[in-house]
């Protein structure tokens, strides 16, 4: 497994070593000996995701004010932009994005740890996504900040409206959001 380190050093993206021949593909896309020895970390996660999404389909940034998840993130089908916001206001980077391009075919990967924001677009005419969570979705502590906040200027490749849920319009602006202390 490769690391390459984005712009915020929590927030990783994870290259796996990926076996080919006439047959097909093998790789691991989870080993937690190796997951820890090479970030150092050693997440517990307890709830597996799975979505499906249309082109311009837009999810999030969403985030849970208490029992915050970190995410371990790929997509098994077509290509999505990822991006993970820090929202702790005791780091360095809090109001800071990184944006990842992964996809079924790069196989890539990207650990969000707890505290961020999270959210991304479908590039692909469909996207399945599915992430690994630290912690498990409670409704009741999650929240969503706008996707398009002027004061974060996030660059979602795309040049029309995203196609967004009736949660997801009614996001908060970041200025107004409950953040992570």
């Amino acid at each position: 497994m490769k690391i390459v380190p984005t712009k915020i050093p929590e927030v990783l993206q994870i290259k796996p070593q990926v076996f080919n021949d006439e047959r097909g593909f093998f790789f691991e896309s989870y080993n937690q000996q190796k997951f820890c020895q090479t970030l150092g970390i050693k997440p517990n996660f307890v709830q597996d995701n799975h979505s499906y999404s249309r082109s311009h389909v837009l999810r999030g940034l969403h985030y849970q004010v208490k029992q915050p998840q970190g995410k371990l993130v790929r997509v098994i089908s077509g290509k999505i932009f990822d991006v993970a916001l820090d929202i702790r206001k005791s780091s360095p980077n809090f109001g800071q994005w990184v944006g990842c391009y992964i996809s079924a075919s790069n196989k890539e990967q990207v650990w969000i740890p707890a505290g961020f924001a999270h959210g991304f677009l479908v590039l692909s005419q469909t996207a399945e996504v599915i992430y690994k969570t630290t912690t498990f979705y409670a409704p009741q502590y999650e929240r969503t900040i706008l996707w398009n906040d002027q004061d974060l200027r996030i660059e979602w490749p795309i040049a029309s409206t995203p196609i967004l849920s009736a949660k997801d319009q009614a996001g908060q602006t970041f200025r107004t959001a409950e953040v992570f202390l």
